[in-house]
């Protein structure tokens, strides 16, 4: 039952004099940070926000005003604190906080867009706060990243503040968080040299990086480049355990060992520091959480670099869709040259090369492909690159002899890498029985079998044979395929996967037929495989249900949640929504002028 409106402002108004007459609590004593400006300065330099200077030279003031400031507004908008380009108490606080050893950023100082995610680059920096490179979204530098996904670790100095096989659970259970999500595997071994060493060191260690005792710099850790080591501070108190159930936490701060560890591994693995709130790659301890799972921008990060673990491929990052008032931008190359394929979705091939690169053509372009959408600079044309003009008909990888196929006409070429073998191009009679002009072409993991695709049949070919006998077949014996198929190939997961008119399916290479997912398959090529827009759909708006099929709202463009909201509203509802709003307006004007007359009457 409603409250008639005179009684619902009366009782806005009394709720109103009932908080005036609530006591101010009084606010805790603030503990003045300990830091000084002068050693905020040398914490600005140690951690790459300013070049590397002596304090003599800053007292002298040659250290440039501007770039000072810069570098301090820099830090702010790293740490989330109010931006004002002073060392100002709320900085100097934030300096205090226990963090990570390795540098945070060194690039443009009033840059102000979000890092998202940072990998590290190749530097010529031989400490383990190397240089951090602000990338480009979904780059993934290949300066510092393992080669090789199974590798081993050794725990060579243990901390006294733990049992030993506590140590080991929290380490082991550390790497986990990054293998749950990658192809990487870890190994313990107890002797000989592993790819990872953990240890726990005090003071001065070895590597020109001294730790400072209890608080301040907590770990560090090595890129991958320079060996991957992690070493942390046994000057800390370190603990597995909430602070409250450890009896070492009474009278001093202890720290939580798998979360730190989390974070230094991230580093190993190839990491930089993330300047988004929440990551686990943030440069400041975060204190022990429960049931930890590894956010989104940490996921993103390590995925570029090492792809995804033996999954499907994972859900499209597509960048922002511009309002929908806007006129729609063409995609650009690094030089340039508007590229009105990349977001068509048709692909003519789609191949990898021995290194682990994927490539994808279209008419005249080609793209580098990451696990989230093309590598900046592309699209470049197929004949700068590959010497074969475009467009081409299809592509095919040997993994067992590492070579890659450009099939065009009556001709093939056969690559390492993206090099030319020399004697290419050659003859497509070479493959014995199998058609000039292919659609498509790939080698199908089920059997190790090359097949080739014509118009609606298909050809099993045998190396060093030709095609077996009995081929062609009509392409319907792939179950659930499309009748014409444009590009296919096995990826890295191991899964085949087909593409037509800017489409895509995965085949389910044990059942023999289309893959079951939700969402289910087809799927866009361009959204899923080129970071292209989710394309929306406009028509759902006033709809019964008021909610499109298999979305969000939050994922909605510009302005379709109001358009939502009034087809589900309606007319005389929205009027009534509307004159309540300007009533609660009312009432809250009426409580401000009563309890301010209370209060003068007081």
């Amino acid at each position: 039952m409603e409250l008639p409106e005179t009684l619902y402002c009366v009782l806005l108004g009394l709720a109103a004099m009932v908080l005036r007459a609530v006591p101010t609590p009084v606010p805790l004593t603030t503990v003045r940070p300990t830091v000084n400006p002068q050693q905020g300065l040398k914490y600005l330099e140690k951690f790459g926000y300013l070049p590397s200077t002596s304090a003599s030279e800053q007292t002298g003031g040659l250290q440039a005003q501007g770039n000072l400031n810069k570098a301090i507004r820099q830090f702010q908008r790293f740490a989330h604190i109010n931006i004002t380009g002073e060392l100002d108490e709320p900085t100097l606080e934030m300096m205090e906080r226990p963090r990570c050893g390795v540098k945070d950023i060194v690039g443009t100082a009033n840059s102000a867009r979000k890092r998202r995610y940072a990998i590290q680059e190749a530097s010529l920096s031989l400490s383990p706060a190397a240089d951090i490179v602000q990338p480009y979204d979904y780059v993934s530098y290949q300066g510092s990243r393992w080669r090789k996904h199974d590798l081993t670790y050794r725990i060579s100095a243990y901390t006294q503040d733990l049992p030993a096989f506590e140590v080991e659970s929290a380490v082991e259970k550390a790497f986990q968080v990054w293998a749950r999500h990658t192809p990487l595997t870890f190994t313990r071994i107890y002797w000989g040299r592993p790819d990872l060493d953990v240890k726990f060191s005090v003071g001065e260690h070895g590597d020109g990086n001294p730790f400072d005792g209890s608080g301040g710099e907590l770990a560090h850790a090595f890129f991958p480049q320079y060996g991957g080591d992690a070493h942390f501070d046994d000057g800390e108190t370190w603990t597995v355990r909430t602070p409250g159930g450890d009896p070492l936490c009474i009278n001093s701060t202890c720290t939580d060992l798998f979360i730190v560890a989390a974070h230094e591994f991230g580093h190993s693995l190839g990491l930089g520091h993330s300047d988004v709130r929440g990551s686990l790659m943030a440069p400041f301890y975060q204190g022990y959480t429960p049931a930890f799972t590894l956010p989104p921008d940490d996921v993103e990060g390590i995925q570029n670099l090492y792809g995804v673990a033996d999954i499907d491929r994972p859900s499209p990052h597509p960048r922002p869709r511009p309002p929908s008032n806007d006129v729609d931008v063409p995609d650009y190359d690094a030089r340039g040259t508007s590229d009105p394929t990349t977001c068509s979705g048709h692909l003519d091939a789609i191949t990898r090369t021995k290194n682990g690169s994927t490539y994808a053509f279209a008419g005249e372009f080609f793209w580098r492909l990451n696990d989230i959408g093309p590598d900046p600079g592309y699209p470049m044309r197929i004949n700068d690159i590959w010497g074969v003009a475009g467009p081409i008909d299809a592509a095919l990888f040997w993994p067992s002899t590492g070579k890659t196929y450009l099939i065009k006409g009556e001709r093939y070429w056969r690559f390492t890498n993206a090099v030319l073998d020399e004697g290419y191009p050659a003859s497509m009679e070479r493959f014995r029985g199998v058609p000039t002009h292919v659609d498509a072409a790939f080698e199908w993991g089920r059997n190790g079998k090359t097949y080739f695709i014509k118009g609606n049949q298909y050809w099993r070919y045998s190396k060093g044979w030709g095609v077996d006998d009995g081929y062609p077949q009509p392409l319907s014996v792939w179950t659930g395929l499309p009748d014409k198929i444009d590009a296919a190939f096995q990826w890295k997961n191991g899964k085949t996967y087909f593409f037509q008119g800017g489409r895509y399916w995965r085949f389910d290479d044990d059942n023999l037929r289309v893959a079951e997912s939700d969402p289910q398959y087809p799927r866009s090529t361009a959204e899923w495989w080129l970071g292209c827009p989710i394309q929306q759909e406009p028509d759902w708006v006033g709809s019964q249900d008021g909610e499109a099929p298999g979305t969000d709202s939050t994922d909605q463009p510009n302005g379709a949640e109001d358009q939502r909201v009034n087809g589900l509203v309606g007319g005389s509802d929205a009027s009534r929504v509307s004159w309540r709003g300007s009533l609660t307006s009312l009432c809250v004007l009426l409580s401000l002028w009563l309890s301010r007359t209370i209060q003068n009457a007081h």
